[in-house]
């Protein structure tokens, strides 16, 4: 059995122009970053560097936003030279696919689509839960967007946010962009509002011990990582007691604090609706980290500085709005609430974009039913958007979710693992190939960032990997039963003809990488 066969980069080039299943190109670099922006910064800026503070690493969760944002910004680089040589839409699968083989390819796509299903389920939930506390807050003691229908209860909520957004997507990605790129402005004025007020009210002896103690997580009531199930993998291998805070702690915060800079491979995925990619890719994915990082470490220096981690921690829900509340200014609860829903808005949107996206790029290579992968009239997937936007709004508004952040967190860095390996394998196999942007330092580099993911992924729950593993299982019985048989590229009938349209569009791009397309174009030819 061929487990490993790959496509070529013309073969990946020729699916952009085949008819009936190609993405138009509108996207900028400032769409991009703020793509980037939109999706990272949501409910989480408010609450997660909180909780990581309280039951993790104290203030030195500082240090674990740093650790993460490296981490992530380094393997971000990885997806940007993938985007500079291939502006395919499907990201980490993708790139995975030219390089490892289908079946590595196929594990991604699958870890893409739980981590994309599931989190923009959770996100749309609690939008519509931030919705209800706002205009509680408000006034309106007597609103509630839920109603029983027989023995479930329904939340209006994220039907109508999802879509809002599903009906922008068929529309075309211009536009929802344009419509994101406002809230997130929105969302940002609103995040500096809050951390240059929440800067009066900072203590420095909040910030001492600045990395705490080791400690029991039995010995702190609400700790994450107590309880087998709860305490990260290497520590149940190596047999070790479950512990917060000390070293331990910032490196497992860093694990937790991941999750805030998910949503840069969503990015990658829309490399085919880039203009100019081999530019706009880069910039766009390095401006919004920038962006990402300086904001959630300047809200994590206000939660630690304003109250002590030992007072969040006894908190039952530790959030920003925690820490105004104990200094006695509540009011902030009213514009960190309006916030949140405005941030969880524009979330929405960018994971309904991506989750389609991975599943397009899969059913145009025959791994999933190709009729999912015909584009309308728009220049969109429309049926993957209209079904995908169903199948969220129906597990949002009638299932109760619990926040999966870990889920979400495994799936991102394992495809941050695979895509760092495979860029040396890249570099080895086809170094003909231009790149307008190069990961500096190959293959250490890329290296160091693999083992820097999986370390972060050891320092998720075994709750976590147990349903990870579960997951993948799933994925294993679909791939052999029915995507193995069905794959293009496994029954011949991919071809390496680049269309006149694409052709352009790959010599565009040699111009500006110095004209080192024209030995690729000639093998085309071939």
């Amino acid at each position: 059995m061929e487990l490993f066969r790959k496509k070529s980069v013309e073969q990946t080039l020729a699916e952009t122009g085949e008819e009936g299943r190609s993405l138009k190109r509108t996207l900028s670099t400032w769409d991009l970053a703020i793509m980037a922006v939109a999706v990272a910064v949501g409910a989480g800026i408010f609450s997660v560097g909180a909780q990581a503070a309280a039951f993790h690493a104290g203030p030195a969760v500082i240090i674990s936003f740093v650790i993460a944002g490296v981490v992530c910004g380094a393997a971000v680089m990885c997806y940007a030279e993938f985007a500079s040589i291939i502006p395919v839409s499907g990201s980490a699968y993708t790139f995975t696919y030219t390089t490892i083989g289908e079946l590595v390819a196929w594990i991604i796509g699958w870890d893409l689509i739980l981590e994309m299903l599931m989190a923009a389920s959770v996100i749309s939930k609690y939008w519509g839960v931030y919705l209800n506390d706002l205009i509680h807050l408000m006034g309106g003691k007597s609103f509630s967007s839920s109603f029983r229908l027989g023995p479930l209860t329904v939340d209006l909520a994220p039907l109508v946010v999802v879509a809002l957004f599903t009906v922008l997507l068929v529309l075309g990605t211009k536009l929802s962009a344009r419509f994101d790129g406002a809230l997130t402005v929105l969302k940002i004025g609103i995040v500096v509002f809050v951390i240059v007020v929440g800067f009066f009210y900072i203590k420095a002896e909040n910030y001492h011990p600045f990395i705490p103690p080791t400690e029991p997580a039995s010995d702190v009531p609400g700790a994450s990582v107590s309880g087998i199930m709860g305490q990260p993998l290497w520590q149940w291998v190596s047999g070790m007691q479950p512990t917060i805070y000390g070293i331990p702690g910032i490196l497992s915060g860093a694990a937790l604090v991941f999750f805030a800079f998910v949503g840069f491979d969503i990015v990658a995925t829309t490399s085919e609706e880039a203009k100019e990619p081999h530019k706009t890719i880069p910039r766009g994915i390095g401006l919004g980290m920038l962006i990402v990082i300086v904001l959630y470490i300047l809200v994590a220096i206000v939660t630690t500085g304003m109250v002590s981690y030992k007072d969040l921690a006894k908190s039952k829900s530790p959030s920003l709005a925690t820490g105004f509340e104990m200094v006695g200014a509540s009011w902030a609860a009213k514009i960190i609430s309006f916030g949140i829903v405005v941030g969880l808005t524009t979330v929405v949107m960018v994971l309904l974009l991506g989750l389609t996206r991975i599943v397009f790029a899969m059913s145009r290579d025959g791994l999933l039913p190709r009729s999912f992968s015909k584009t309308g009239r728009h220049g969109t997937p429309a049926r993957i958007q209209i079904a995908g936007g169903i199948l969220v709004a129906i597990v949002a508004s009638c299932f109760r979710i619990d926040v999966l952040s870990d889920m979400v967190n495994i799936g991102t860095l394992s495809a941050f693992l695979l895509v760092a390996i495979s860029l040396p394998i890249m570099r080895k196999r086809r170094p003909d190939l231009p790149r307008s942007f190069k990961m500096p330092g190959n293959p250490w580099v890329p290296i160091l960032i693999a083992l820097a993911c999986l370390w972060l992924m050891l320092n998720l729950t075994v709750l976590t990997w147990i349903r990870f593993v579960v997951w993948l299982a799933c994925g294993f019985v679909i791939y052999f039963c029915y995507s193995y048989h069905h794959s293009l590229l496994g029954r011949h009938q991919l071809t390496s003809d680049v269309s006149e349209s694409t052709r352009e569009g790959i010599e565009d791009q040699g111009s500006q990488s110095g004209g080192r397309l024209d030995q690729v174009i000639q093998e085309v030819h071939l």
